[in-house]
């Protein structure tokens, strides 16, 4: 064999395989699957979970009720219809779609007052949170935080602190933010935690606001005989 040909022997066994072009529908049809699949995934996890964690939230709810409200014997709910309370919507209307609030009662009827669930911005995040309220005697009955993304270690006492927490048992409405040195121990006021301030604030904003505006409708559901 001649040197040139031994040459075009040694190209041709030495050349890379050519590669082939994967056409672009394949490319296509493999992310529409793969992304079918996960959204298939998603819609099947969450309805596999569903039911479990509506269950959570409503003990959840439940538990948090019963303790602003100092362990009720039974509480209804009511629905915030068209400037009213009222324990039945009209026909069509999802409860879900529509604010809830809970009047409870002792063993023998006595009403024990209501526990209002309201959210406003904190200082990181929405601040969601419950408390309970007598309307005969314009008291706070207690105040819980149910969900918080205040800063870990400083934002968050206001749920971890139970000195802070403690003083809306009992606490006359409308609330009054303090800190120690303007506090006159007027049965309004919420000393404020130090370093906490417009988290702690945010707290006593949202039952004010929350009062404010569904005051004069739990007024009249007490007044109108309701329950």
């Amino acid at each position: 064999m001649t040197d040139e040909g031994r040459q075009v022997g040694s190209s041709a066994a030495g050349a890379p395989p050519a590669k082939k072009e994967v056409p672009p529908w394949k490319l296509v049809a493999t992310l529409g699957t793969a992304g079918m699949m996960a959204g298939l995934l998603i819609v099947f996890v969450y309805v596999a979970t569903e039911p479990a964690i509506t269950a959570y939230k409503a003990e959840v709810l439940r538990q948090s009720i019963s303790e602003v409200l100092k362990s009720p014997a039974r509480y209804d709910t009511l629905f915030v219809h068209e400037g009213t309370l009222t324990r039945e919507l009209p026909t069509g209307m999802a409860p879900a779609d529509v604010e809830q609030i809970y009047l409870g009662f002792t063993e023998s009827g006595e009403q024990v007052g209501f526990a209002i669930a309201s959210a406003e911005p904190g200082f990181q995040d929405i601040i969601r949170l419950i408390f309970g309220y007598d309307v005969r005697t314009s008291t706070v009955l207690g105040m819980k935080v149910l969900e918080s993304k205040e800063t870990p270690g400083l934002g968050d006492k206001i749920e971890k602190d139970m000195e802070f927490v403690g003083q809306f048992d009992g606490a006359s409405a409308p609330l009054v933010g303090v800190n120690s040195r303007q506090a006159t121990g007027s049965a309004n006021e919420i000393d404020m935690i130090t370093g906490v301030t417009i988290s702690s604030r945010a707290i006593v904003r949202i039952i004010n606001n929350s009062l404010e505006r569904l005051g004069p409708m739990m007024e009249q559901y007490v007044d109108g005989g309701g329950g």
